[in-house]
């Protein structure tokens, strides 16, 4: 997968021809066709190199975010709700995720005396060393980002993009 790390001036001039180049539409789009497409394939960019990292240890992204959230509450732990309004991705069976992590050893679930239903999951320290073993590569991901826009423009990106699902329920 090629990395870009520095764009050429002549680029910006043919931002728009970028992107119909790569799904190969020859006609111009409107500015938010356009931008609603960029936005999809940078994320679906971001996404596939840290499904990379991940899948290299035996996890996906979405497990690798499960783990980051319940080190945030370690010691303590999360219920299931709290997990699920804690992700970046909507819509995931959060049960087969935690099976997952439990059956590999990075993550363990108690179920509530009172009520069967309530399980508090927490991370194990197997879970931890795999986010410290992630954390650099994941984060070589992430500052690629600084080699490609400056600190105002990924301000303004963040800005722009928390406006656009900033009504979302």
């Amino acid at each position: 997968m090629r990395v870009v790390t520095r764009i050429d001036p002549y680029l910006c001039k043919v931002m728009g021809e970028i992107l119909r180049n790569r799904i190969q539409q020859s006609q111009e789009m409107s500015p938010y066709v356009d931008a609603m497409l960029n936005v999809l394939v940078c994320a679906d960019y971001f996404r596939r190199l840290s499904e990379q990292v991940c899948s290299e240890h035996g996890i996906s992204l979405i497990q690798y975010n499960v783990l980051r959230i319940l080190k945030g509450a370690h010691p303590g732990g999360h219920s299931r709700c709290d997990i699920r309004s804690r992700l970046v991705e909507r819509g995931t069976d959060i049960t087969r995720l935690v099976d997952k992590l439990e059956a590999q050893g990075f993550a363990e679930r108690t179920r509530s005396e009172t009520d069967k239903r309530y399980s508090h999951t927490k991370i194990t320290t197997k879970g931890i060393q795999l986010l410290q073993t992630l954390h650099p590569k994941i984060e070589a991901i992430d500052n690629m980002l600084s080699e490609v826009i400056s600190h105002k423009e990924a301000e303004k990106l963040s800005e722009i993009c928390e406006k656009i699902y900033s009504n979302e329920e």
